[in-house]
């Protein structure tokens, strides 16, 4: 049975805080948000470089917080959307939004370093707002290029410091040490405490670094339709650049 209006609020209220600001058949989850129609205002800027028909197409959603983007992929038709998030908070916000929308929508909690764990390759990855806030941003990367990016990549991270791309030749010799000077030159600015009062905020790209980051991973940019999102193909792999795999220490 559908729920009314104070219903939903009174449920939007008891699941809050949130990030994702989602109309819900009039009721908004985040009516204060401080970026306002967020991640909506956000996903305007770049919605028509998504096929808007992905029928027959699978979906997986990295890091889908309250799962606006598992939603909007859903409603171009996807036949599959799986979201996974490793925040039961946020993943509890996802489910009742897609509960509320009528979305099949499959959800799991994982982070993204277990990607591998799900043994599929899907046609369209999404990885939004993810990157700033792990400690291991290339290593996250190769796993996604490696174990689930069959097709597209959308991509998305914060970028703070220069917005010019420096042209880089292949190679430099070791006496070159002014070129890692320039604003234009792939920088990650790390984060030892916080930034914007949230300690999981760890290393914030400049543009040429995102851009640098999604090629070393074998990501070749398609376009660049937003300042901070890019929409990628899967491309051939540097054989420098397969992920590592940490052991975990545990004993038998």
């Amino acid at each position: 049975m559908a729920l009314s209006a104070d219903e939903l609020k009174q449920k939007i209220e008891t699941l809050g805080p949130w990030f994702h600001n989602i109309d819900l058949g009039g009721v908004w989850t985040a009516p204060n948000h401080f970026l306002g129609d967020y991640p909506g205002r956000k996903y305007r800027h770049f919605a028509d470089a998504i096929p808007s028909d992905l029928t027959g197409k699978s979906v997986l959603d990295i890091g889908c917080n309250a799962g606006f983007y598992s939603l909007e992929m859903k409603k171009r038709g996807a036949e599959r959307v799986l979201a996974v998030d490793f925040d039961d908070h946020y993943l509890d916000q996802a489910r009742f939004v897609a509960e509320t929308a009528g979305a099949d929508i499959e959800f799991r909690k994982l982070s993204v370093y277990d990607v591998g764990a799900l043994g599929e390759k899907f046609d369209v990855v999404i990885f939004m707002g993810v990157l700033y806030h792990l400690r291991h941003p290339l290593l996250a990367l190769d796993l996604i290029r490696e174990h689930v990016a069959k097709d597209l990549l959308v991509f998305q991270s914060m970028q703070r410091g220069s917005t010019e791309i420096l042209p880089l030749e292949s190679d430099y010799p070791f006496t070159e040490t002014a070129i890692f000077d320039q604003p234009g030159y792939p920088k990650l600015h790390l984060i030892e405490q916080r930034y914007s009062n949230d300690p999981t905020n760890w290393f914030v790209p400049n543009a040429a670094a995102a851009e640098a980051l999604l090629r070393s991973a074998g990501f070749e940019i398609i376009s660049h339709p937003e300042q901070e999102v890019y929409i990628c193909r899967a491309a051939a792999q540097s054989p420098y650049a397969k992920p590592v795999y940490p052991a975990t220490g545990a004993t038998a």
